[in-house]
C-alpha cells in the first residue's frame, strides 16, 4: 500500500512471480546470447535508431549496444560487461552461466526446495569450483621467453570464436608478437603500447604488425621528401609556430618590430633544429624526420624542407609515449640543448596516401617496445570485428603471461568440474543443500551443450559421451566439427584461468542475491 502512495504506477508482484520474472529475464537474455558462443557461433545485426547497422558476434558490444529495460537483465549484463573490462573475454560465457543457474533454481524452488538452502548448496558448489580449477589449471613457465606455442594456442582459442578459422590463424601470429615486442622484464604489460590503427583498403587478410609506429596523416609541405631511409627521430613538444602575443603599441613600427620579433624567435628554434640535422647527417646518407605534437607554421615547413628535413605537426599525445618506446630516443620540450642522444632510429619512414586520408609509417626500428597492428578490410563492419577480436585476442595473451597458467577449453573443464561435484562433493554435503550442489554442477554443463547446439549436433549425446569418458579418467571436449570427444591439449584449445574463475565468481554471485531477494 505504501508503495502505491509513493508511485501509483508502480508495477506490484508477490514474492513467486517477481522471483518467476526475475528468472524469466535471465533467461531471455540467455536465449539472445547462447548463439554467439563458440567457433560456430553466429554473427547478430543490430540496427540503431538512426538506421545504423552493427555486425557482431562479440558478447560484450551486444550488452553494451542492446536496450535493456529489466532490473535484473540489467545486473546481469553490467557484470557480464565487467568481466570484459576485467579479464578481456567471457563476457557470454557469464550470462549462460547465469541464466542456466536461473532455470536450475526455478526447477528446484517450483518442486518446494527452500531458496536459502538452495543458496548454501550454491556456495559450497563454488568453492569446491574454484578448488579444482586449481588443480585442474595447467601451469606454463613464462620467465624472460615465454612459450610462444602455448601463447598462439591460446589466442588461436580466442580468435576463432570471434572470426573465421584463415583470418583467425592470421592474426593469432600477429597478437602474440604484439604483446610480445612491449613486454618488459618486471614491468606489468601496458597494452595501450600496441596502437591498433585501421584502414579502409584491400582486403581483411592484408591485415599485418607493424614494429614501429603508423601516423595518422602526413608531412605538410609540397616538397618534403616522401621516403626517407636511415632516419633519426626527433620526438618533441615545441611551438615551432608565430603565436599572436597580446601587446599594446602606439604605432606601426612598433607593431612591425614586436611582429619580426616573434618570428626572429620561432626561425631561432628552428634553426638549432637544422643545426641538430646538419651535424648528425653530414657526411652519410642520414635523415632527419621532426614529430612533433605542437604546430608547425608553412614558413617553418619551408625551412625545414630546404634542409631536407621531413615535418609531421600536430602529431597525437598518445603516439608521443608510443615513438619514444618504438624509436628510442627521448621527447623533448625545448630545443636549447638538443644533442644527438635525443634522437631516436628508424631504418625506414614513408608516407601512405588512400584518397583524402595521409598515413605515415615509421619502420625498421631497432629494439621496439612499442608496434602497431594495422587492420585492413574492405568495410567497416569488417574492420569492427576484426578490432573487437584483437583487442580479446592481446588480452588473452597478457593474462596467460601473468597468470603462468591456462585451462583446457572445449567445455573440457565444465564436464570435469561437474563430475567431480557430483561424484565427490555432494557425498560430502548432508540435507537439501545436495540438491543446490547438483543443481550448480549441471549449470556447468551448459558451455558444452551450448557448443554442440551451435554446431548443429544432438546435447544430449554430446553430454553422455563426454562424461562417459571423464568418468573413464580421460579429459577430454568437444570436438565441434563431428561431436566426438577430443584432447584438448593435443589440439591445442586452452582458456584463459583467469576468465574462468571470474565467470564462476561472478556466476554465483549474481544467481544469489536474485534467488534469496524474490
Amino acid at each position: 500500500m505504501s508503495l502505491r502512495v509513493l508511485n501509483p504506477n508502480a508495477e506490484v508482484l508477490n514474492k513467486s512471480a517477481a522471483l518467476h520474472m526475475n528468472i524469466n529475464a535471465a533467461k531471455g537474455l540467455q536465449d539472445v546470447l547462447k548463439t554467439n558462443l563458440g567457433p560456430k557461433g553466429t554473427i547478430k545485426m543490430l540496427v540503431g535508431g538512426a538506421g545504423d547497422i552493427k555486425l557482431t558476434k562479440d558478447g560484450n558490444t551486444l550488452l553494451k549496444e542492446m536496450q535493456i529495460q529489466n532490473p535484473t537483465a540489467i545486473m546481469i549484463a553490467r557484470t557480464a560487461v565487467a568481466q570484459d573490462d576485467t579479464s578481456g573475454d567471457g563476457t557470454t560465457s557469464t550470462v549462460l552461466f547465469i541464466g542456466e543457474l536461473m532455470k536450475q533454481s526455478e526447477r528446484c524452488i517450483d518442486e518446494g526446495m527452500h531458496p536459502r538452502v538452495l543458496v548454501d548448496g550454491f556456495e559450497i558448489a563454488k568453492r569446491a569450483t574454484l578448488q579444482f580449477l586449481e588443480k585442474f589449471k595447467t601451469p606454463v613457465v613464462m620467465g624472460d621467453e615465454p612459450d610462444k606455442e602455448i601463447l598462439k594456442m591460446v589466442a588461436r582459442t580466442t580468435l576463432r570464436t570471434k572470426l573465421y578459422e584463415a583470418l583467425s590463424d592470421q592474426l593469432t601470429d600477429i597478437v602474440v608478437n604484439a604483446v610480445l615486442c612491449i613486454r618488459k622484464p618486471e614491468e606489468a604489460i601496458d597494452l595501450f603500447m600496441v596502437e591498433i590503427m585501421h584502414m579502409r583498403h584491400k582486403f581483411d587478410v592484408d591485415t599485418r604488425l607493424v614494429e614501429g609506429l603508423v601516423l595518422d596523416h602526413g608531412s605538410r609541405h609540397p616538397d618534403m621528401k616522401r621516403r626517407a631511409e636511415n632516419c633519426y627521430i626527433l620526438t618533441c613538444n615545441v611551438s615551432l609556430e608565430y603565436d599572436k602575443s597580446c601587446f599594446f603599441y602606439s604605432n606601426a613600427e612598433q607593431r612591425e618590430a614586436m611582429v619580426a620579433a616573434e618570428r626572429r624567435q620561432v626561425d631561432e628554434r628552428v634553426k638549432k633544429i637544422i643545426e641538430l640535422k646538419n651535424k648528425v647527417c653530414s657526411g652519410n646518407d642520414s635523415n632527419l624526420v621532426v614529430i612533433n605534437q605542437k604546430g608547425i607554421d608553412p614558413p617553418s615547413l619551408d625551412l625545414l624542407a630546404r634542409a631536407g628535413i621531413i615535418a609531421l605537426r600536430r602529431a597525437k599525445r598518445r603516439n608521443m609515449e608510443r615513438l619514444v618506446l618504438a624509436c628510442g630516443g627521448e621527447a623533448v620540450n625545448s630545443v636549447d640543448d638538443l644533442t644527438p642522444d635525443c634522437l631516436g632510429w628508424a631504418g625506414l619512414v614513408y608516407e601512405h596516401v588512400l584518397g583524402e586520408e595521409k598515413y605515415t609509417f615509421v619502420e625498421n626500428v631497432k629494439n621496439p617496445y612499442s608496434c602497431t597492428i594495422l587492420i585492413k578490410g574492405p568495410n567497416d563492419h569488417t574492420i569492427a570485428q576484426i578490432k573487437d577480436a584483437v583487442r580479446d585476442g592481446l588480452r588473452s595473451v597478457k593474462n596467460t603471461i601473468e597468470d603462468e597458467s591456462v585451462v583446457l577449453g572445449a567445455g573440457a573443464f565444465e564436464v570435469a568440474a561437474r563430475q567431480y561435484l557430483v561424484n565427490e562433493v555432494k557425498k560430502t554435503v548432508k540435507g537439501r543443500a545436495q540438491l543446490g550442489v547438483e543443481a550448480f554442477a549441471d549449470a556447468l554443463l551448459v558451455v558444452p551443450k551450448t557448443l554442440a547446439e551451435n554446431s548443429g549436433l544432438d546435447t544430449q549425446d554430446v553430454i553422455i559421451s563426454l562424461t562417459g569418458e571423464h568418468d573413464r579418467g580421460n579429459i577430454v571436449g568437444l570436438n565441434h566439427h563431428t561431436g566426438e570427444p577430443i584432447d584438448p591439449h593435443m589440439e591445442g584449445i586452452f582458456d584463459n584461468y583467469s576468465v574462468k574463475r571470474q565467470i564462476i565468481n561472478s556466476g554465483a554471485s549474481n544467481c544469489i542475491p536474485v534467488v534469496i531477494g524474490r
